[in-house]
């Protein structure tokens, strides 16, 4: 049983609401995120990436940084640029990417269901990552980043959100990248209790991106419980920030390898050792793309190399089948001698989203190999989940990317 509430939105004017959406903070690193506010003096990430209003150099972690985060947000509360719910709603946030729609609702998750395993995670969280955004999320007495959730396909919620989405928007834009944003909301009695219902009917849902994001706020959340020592559930510290979209309307992009070195190995050397594990042809089509489960595509010494997985090493465990486990566990490790991915330094990860000639000027600049892997699915990832497992480090990448100050919710 879930319990996946409405909440009073803290949202932008209608007029403000392009100019304050920005992409998740950890999309930028330091010198981006200083460059994209000073492009957009209004982006959500002068209160994301606080730190932007500081001179370069200064202390990311200092306290500082989360009181200047906090004063913007409420500072624009109050001069207008964010107007407050005077009710508990929810929302349908609409994203168009080249052409294809999927829709999410917008609501708050319960901390109770992150802690007794409804929620479902299939990946590991690093512990300097949350402490910087428990503080974050504390200091601004807010969550300002919503939880990428998602769920099996309902009937019931697919027909309300289908309805609502032929009344007027409230936000109309396209961002910088090309991506479409619409945003409705729902504010009818009945059709909040329905959806409200059908959640809890579904019982499971899984987090699709942004565990570090919901471990944060899970723990601000326990953290508020013990300094409210009459709390009674209902508080909205007890509930997290979230846009839940059915299994049919995701999209998971490849999650691709760049290695900077062949371990010794010259390219010939390397080849024929691939060669051993994998059945390996040497691409004669235009797109390189993987075109199924069990098949990878390398590039090598400026050509494009076909690598299917032998029938003895596929594998029907949720985990090891993964194409990104297999191509660790008969590759990477044994003969490029990469152990840990999270903390190996040879090796770095390229989202599909920046496409094959990324991987083809990584390999020119500064690394030996690349390879193109095909997407994990989401069903990959349930069944991962649903086994209390986690996946590999960057098994994942989906698109397109939600945008954080579209909804905030005050704690």
């Amino acid at each position: 049983m879930s319990t996946i509430n409405p909440f009073a939105a803290i949202r932008p004017s209608k007029e403000k609401a392009s100019r304050i959406a920005a992409l998740p903070y950890d999309v930028y690193n330091r010198e981006e995120a200083r460059r994209e506010v000073e492009r957009e003096p209004l982006s959500f990430l002068r209160i994301d990436r606080a730190e932007t209003q500081f001179p370069v150099g200064f202390d990311i972690y200092d306290e500082k940084v989360y009181q200047k985060a906090h004063d913007i947000l409420w500072e624009m509360v109050e001069n207008g640029d964010f107007v407050t719910e005077n009710q508990a709603c929810y929302y349908i946030y609409e994203l168009t990417m080249n052409g294809r729609v999927q829709d999410g609702l917008v609501a708050c998750a319960s901390i109770d269901d992150y802690k007794n395993g409804i929620i479902k995670e299939h990946e590991k969280t690093r512990e300097e990552k949350e402490r910087d955004r428990i503080r974050h999320v504390d200091a601004c007495n807010a969550q300002t980043g919503p939880i990428y959730l998602a769920y099996r396909a309902n009937k019931v919620i697919n027909e309300i959100i289908a309805a609502k989405k032929q009344e007027e928007p409230l936000y109309d834009f396209a961002s910088e990248d090309g991506i479409r944003h619409r945003v409705f909301r729902i504010d009818c009695k009945e059709q909040i209790q329905d959806i409200r219902n059908e959640f809890q009917k579904l019982g499971k849902i899984y987090i699709a991106d942004g565990h570090h994001r919901a471990a944060s706020a899970v723990k601000v959340g326990l953290k508020r419980r013990e300094q409210k020592a009459d709390f009674d559930g209902t508080e909205e510290f007890n509930f997290f920030l979230s846009v839940l979209f059915a299994d049919e309307q995701l999209m998971i992009m490849d999650y691709n390898r760049v290695v900077k070195d062949l371990n010794g190995y010259t390219p010939e050397q390397f080849l024929e050792k691939v060669s051993s594990v994998f059945d390996v042809t040497l691409d004669q089509n235009t797109d390189h793309h993987p075109m199924q489960k069990g098949e990878f595509s390398m590039y090598l010494d400026g050509k494009w190399y076909r690598c299917k997985v032998k029938e003895a090493d596929k594998s029907a465990h949720p985990v090891d089948g993964l194409d990104v486990s297999i191509l660790q566990n008969k590759l990477l490790t044994p003969i490029l001698g990469i152990g840990d991915p999270r903390i190996d330094t040879r090796i770095d990860f390229v989202g599909g989203i920046r496409g094959l000639e990324e991987l083809e000027r990584r390999v020119a600049e500064d690394c030996k190999v690349a390879f193109a892997m095909y997407p994990t699915s989401i069903q990959e990832l349930f069944n991962v989940a649903d086994a209390g497992l986690l996946m590999p480090p960057k098994s994942t990448w989906f698109e397109p990317k939600l945008r954080s100050g579209l909804f905030i919710h005050e704690i």
